[in-house]
């Protein structure tokens, strides 16, 4: 399989992004964990105001500069990015974790909690089960279950990662729970920012 990965990823970046309700104030969260243990090493906080207006589909161009910086402010770079969103499964093949990987060079896939424009079977019950994510007779991703009888999540490939990789390491990155720790952990501490900070208006 072609690759960009040099060999086993020992660290992995998740990224996501949380929005205040009721105004334009964002946080962004990279959350550095090591693989092996899925323990964070390391995480940065970002906290900004969107200019760009949402719309379906375009969603990258609202958060990718908010997780740049989020991730240029990490101690050491990761080996592999994660994002709460698509790859290639996505109407134009170039979701978050493709403008993320190519903007940084850095490997990089989604994990999504829906399916968006995609369609899929249902995978067996069994932790590790997956059917592929299909957009018309194209395989954009999987439909992959972290744990045992709980519902799958969507991996789609961004850049420099291969599918079989990308699922594999959602994997071994969802030991406990259904979204992987490295995203997981990210939606956590952002969501933690927004509350402990005073609210805006407007």
């Amino acid at each position: 399989m072609r690759s960009g990965l040099p060999g086993a990823p020992q660290t992995v970046a998740g990224l996501d992004v949380s929005y205040e309700v009721g105004s334009d104030r964002v946080v962004a969260a990279a959350v550095l964990l090591d693989v092996a243990t899925a323990r964070v090493r390391e995480s940065a906080l970002v906290v900004g105001k969107v200019t760009v207006p949402y719309v379906p589909g375009l969603l990258a161009f609202r958060e990718v500069p908010f997780l740049l910086a989020a991730l240029e402010r990490l101690p050491v770079s990761p080996d592999v990015l994660v994002c709460d969103g698509y790859g290639i499964a996505h109407p134009r093949r170039f979701g978050l974790a493709c403008h993320l990987g190519v903007l940084t060079g850095l490997p990089a896939f989604g994990v999504a909690k829906t399916a968006f424009t995609a369609r899929f079977d249902e995978p067996e019950r069994a932790r590790g089960a997956w059917t592929p994510l299909l957009d018309g007779d194209e395989t954009v991703g999987r439909a992959l279950r972290t744990q045992a009888g709980v519902k799958p999540v969507f991996v789609s490939v961004g850049h420099r990662v291969g599918l079989a990789e990308a699922s594999d390491l959602t994997i071994a990155l969802a030991p406990r729970y259904r979204i992987p720790e490295p995203t997981r952990q990210a939606d956590l501490l952002s969501r933690a920012a927004l509350r402990e900070s005073p609210p805006t208006t407007g």
